[in-house]
């Protein structure tokens, strides 16, 4: 029910195109630039191309960050995110995480999801290139991606809470707490920036989960 509340506010966010050209990737667009392709196939072999282009260098925490949704090459429709774009058969839902994209699907009038395919020359794509041509060495950055985060949130988030339950209005609810973790300041920065590479590589492959992710973000 709350996932279909979220899909009709999104949906009433779509505007319509103006049909100007997609433009292609460029490879200086790696750290700010995600395109995503679908193929529909009709029945009598045609097939309809649909893009999905989000600029990452947008303000994400003004809510202002947008997508684009290209039909046949042609500027279609746009939204704020996250969006849910009508096509053909389905809905194409696309979300952001403070580290980059973390859904872009393709969701039929069933209900069954298929990921959208990532332009081979962005960062995304170059990730799933990887992932097609060295299996076991993606499985290792995956798992070690997860490790981090794991390991980030068992030092940090007693961290964060020891000071959070000293504010007398939160201690009288909830009494106070004190952490068994104390890390020199160095040794936080650096989790920190791993946390922030592990996410980041997560949402290359549209990898969210609330506890991990969201918890770094």
């Amino acid at each position: 029910m709350l996932k279909d509340v979220r899909r009709r506010r999104a949906a009433q966010r779509v505007r319509p195109g103006d049909g100007r050209a997609l433009k292609r990737f460029r490879w200086w667009q790696l750290p700010f630039r995600a395109l995503f392709c679908l193929r529909l196939t009709h029945e009598d072999g045609r097939q309809t191309v649909y893009a999905v282009d989000v600029r990452h260098g947008q303000n994400q925490s003004s809510g202002k960050v947008k997508a684009d949704l290209y039909l046949d090459g042609r500027h279609h429709a746009e939204s704020r995110l996250p969006a849910a774009f009508p096509v053909r058969g389905g809905t194409v839902e696309v979300a952001m995480s403070a580290f980059g994209l973390k859904r872009c699907h393709y969701v039929t009038a069933e209900g069954t999801e298929f990921p959208l395919v990532p332009d081979p020359r962005s960062a995304e794509g170059r990730r799933a290139h990887l992932d097609r041509a060295h299996p076991a060495l993606s499985r290792g950055i995956s798992f070690l991606s997860a490790t981090v985060l794991l390991v980030a949130l068992a030092l940090l988030v007693p961290q964060i809470l020891g000071p959070v339950t000293q504010v007398d209005a939160v201690a009288q609810h909830i009494g106070t707490f004190t952490s068994p973790v104390r890390l020199p300041k160095w040794l936080n920065i650096t989790i920190g920036i791993a946390t922030a590479a592990a996410s980041t590589e997560r949402a290359l492959r549209l990898r969210h989960n609330r506890l991990l992710d969201g918890a770094a973000g």
